[in-house]
């Protein structure tokens, strides 16, 4: 009885911990198919818990309570109150006691197969620069302008922004830029309705695609330090300023190095835990 209890628990847990993860709700909100998904995958986890926590290597690993603490502080961090906290636990078919004991088991599942994956191969300076060279479609940087605009807004329930008023308003902005482009940044703090006036109309560095069509269509016409002509968007009107270009190119190795080498160790270490479950499973069928 105590064993089915304490299986009914490990269960509900997963059961809950899967239905966040794919749909955001708890069990009982889900039906049909929804419902069949997460109950498969939950019992599927289950399974792959108990035959790693069989292995030999389960034997010496142990979860420090202070791991097991801080798991179950951050739970109860996101609850009001231990009332709240309870009654949620209840409405999913667990108790604290069996919450603990469910964490406790996946802490240590972690636990063992974080120390498989510490047998993984060691990534060198070598194979990071292997990596890079055979794989520059990653380390691709796309064309980026650096990019300014003044927009004023089309609103008809505004006087002042009705459409020839914001328009008679763009095409004055337009005219003291083109006798002094160097006036932009002044002129967004004044004129722009555009959150970015505060920081002299800067859009940042802008990729092909981020902006309206409109505005992306002429935006990589212009010259680095060209101010185009006024032109609309759903939004209202803009004037737009290329202030500097970044051409496409390669990233270089040094700044992205250590992000290389964090992706590649964690490739091999989860290649090391997948072919240890391979070899527990194996025996598993085998002592069957």
């Amino acid at each position: 009885m105590v064993e089915t209890a304490r299986q009914d628990g490990e269960l509900a847990y997963l059961l809950l911990k899967t239905a966040n993860s794919l749909f955001g709700r708890s069990p009982a909100a889900l039906a049909g198919e929804e419902r069949g998904r997460v109950e498969t995958l939950a019992r599927r986890q289950h399974r792959l818990e108990t035959l790693v926590l069989s292995a030999p290597e389960a034997r010496d690993v142990v979860v420090p309570q202070a791991t097991l603490e801080a798991a179950l502080a951050e739970i109860r961090s996101r609850y009001p109150d231990e009332v709240e906290l309870h009654n949620d636990l209840a409405d999913n078919g667990l108790t604290l006691a069996g919450l603990t004991q469910a964490m406790e088991r996946e802490l240590k599942v972690e636990a063992i197969l974080d120390k498989e994956a510490s047998r993984a191969a060691t990534v060198s300076d070598i194979d990071v620069e292997l990596y890079y060279h055979y794989h520059p479609e990653q380390f691709t940087r796309p064309e980026t302008r650096r990019t300014r605009h003044i927009l004023v807004t089309i609103n008809e329930d505004m006087a002042e922004n009705h459409r020839d008023a914001a328009r008679q308003r763009i095409d004055g902005i337009a005219a003291r830029l083109a006798k002094d482009p160097r006036r932009f940044e002044e002129q967004a703090l004044k004129h722009s309705e555009c959150p970015t006036a505060l920081n002299g109309g800067l859009l940042g560095d802008v990729k092909r695609g981020q902006l309206y069509p409109e505005l992306d269509a002429q935006l990589f016409t212009l010259e680095a330090g060209q101010i185009g002509p006024v032109v609309e968007s759903p939004v209202g009107f803009h004037v737009l300023f290329c202030e500097a270009i970044q051409p496409e190119g390669k990233v270089p190795l040094g700044p992205i190095k250590a992000k290389v080498r964090e992706m590649l160790e964690n490739r091999r270490k989860q290649i090391c835990r997948k072919a240890w479950l391979k070899r527990l499973g194996e025996a598993q069928r085998e002592a069957a």
